[in-house]
């Protein structure tokens, strides 16, 4: 099993599910990523996200079962994600990681993996 599909056994799903707590309030708040959010579903939108990160956690398959394959790219294709979208989403994501006092020797593997993943999630063309 790689490092990241193993932080769920080191991490555990309340500090995860604390962590995505943590975003939310911040993305609520966020005048360039929280209009992306449906304004009815601010629950649910924390659901899928924690129950995503514990099953690539090597958690439990919660997300799978109700979701299916995650397609992340497709279901994120209706909001334009550019640059500054994917900076301010790692932004709060640090900021959410300090609050929840990711444990320091994990930080390096969670924060590659949220960085990896959210400039996959760009699908707006920009100059250099």
């Amino acid at each position: 099993m790689d490092a990241v599909g193993n932080l769920y056994h080191e991490l555990g799903e309340e500090r995860l599910r604390m962590l995505v707590g943590a975003f939310y309030r911040r993305v609520r708040e966020d005048d360039l990523i929280g209009k992306m959010y449906p304004p009815d579903d601010w629950e649910g939108a924390e659901k899928r996200l924690a129950d995503f990160l514990i099953y690539r956690f090597g958690g439990p398959q919660t997300y799978i079962e109700e979701r299916g394959h995650p397609r992340l790219r497709g279901r994120h294709m209706p909001f334009s994600i550019g640059v500054a979208e994917r900076d301010r989403w790692l932004d709060l994501m640090g900021a959410a990681m300090r609050e929840v006092e990711m444990p320091v020797e994990l930080v390096p593997v969670v924060g590659a993996f949220f960085a990896q993943t959210a400039d996959f999630m760009r699908n707006r063309e920009e100059q250099p």
